[in-house]
């Protein structure tokens, strides 16, 4: 069984803000698969740095503006 990633996106907001991207379409732009970018947004797997920067960059946004971690702990 896959364990969620506690990282958290905006990415379907920002695709939506941006034309309403199809993740296909952001997929080609990052060069990875529709499947990939599915489990990203899902939260189910977390991107590594340099595709994190890559999504940032086809929105024209800082990273943090993609992806958050949570700050505090969890008892």
């Amino acid at each position: 069984m896959v364990k969620a990633t506690r990282v958290t996106n905006q990415i379907r907001r920002l695709r939506f803000d941006h034309g309403e991207m199809t993740q296909a379409e952001l997929a080609e732009r990052t060069g990875v698969t529709r499947q990939t970018i599915i489990a990203i947004e899902q939260g189910k797997y977390s991107p590594s740095l340099e595709m994190a920067f890559q999504i940032a960059h086809v929105f024209g946004v800082a990273l943090d503006e993609v992806f958050q971690y949570p700050t505090t702990k969890e008892a």
